[in-house]
């Protein structure tokens, strides 16, 4: 199935105001009720990661489970679950993170990543990229590296993936939208 970039962003609603006054969230909900572009969002990932050299598919929580998790299987690799806190049951790390509308932590079983292994991390945005980042820290933290990071969405605006990028984390997305796109 070709990539259309138009269909997908067409199911991307945007919400404003939320989750605060100013923001405007890129709600994928739709995306998710559309099996064709379901179809061609993970194609495009599948086709663009087969064959390549990572060890694990790191997924964040929670809309990064929904695509991460597919793509796992897909390629089959094992899947990395990055929680919010408190989520998981064993021991974890934890990281603090930032994000352009909240402070949170990030928490990993510990025993998920070894040194050596290498993370393509999955979400289904990039904003300001403190989640990704946050995550970055726990996988080097296993003493595992990233390979790259992915997302349905870019946010430009908002600099996470040029902040990334700057840190030697290379970033890849299927579309993007600026702050006065709707």
């Amino acid at each position: 199935m070709i990539f259309d970039e138009f269909a997908i962003k067409s199911l991307i609603r945007p919400i404003p105001d939320f989750p605060k006054k100013g923001c405007i969230f890129r709600d994928i909900t739709p995306l998710y009720q559309s099996p064709r572009a379901m179809r061609m969002v993970i194609d495009s990932f599948v086709q663009r990661y087969v064959g390549s050299d990572f060890t694990h598919v790191g997924a964040i929580d929670s809309r990064g489970f929904l695509i991460g998790s597919t793509i796992a299987y897909e390629l089959n690799k094992p899947l990395v679950l990055f929680r919010k806190q408190g989520k998981l049951p064993a021991n974890v790390l934890s990281e603090p993170y930032d994000t352009d509308y909240e402070q949170s932590m990030l928490e990993v079983h510990e025993d998920s990543l070894k040194e050596g292994d290498k993370v393509l991390l999955i979400d289904d945005i990039i904003a300001s990229g403190g989640t990704f980042i946050a995550a970055a820290r726990l996988i080097k933290r296993m003493g595992a590296s990233i390979y790259e990071v992915a997302a349905i969405i870019d946010l430009p605006d908002l600099n996470g993936s040029r902040l990334m990028q700057d840190i030697g984390i290379p970033t890849f997305t299927l579309t993007a939208f600026t702050h006065n796109e709707h």
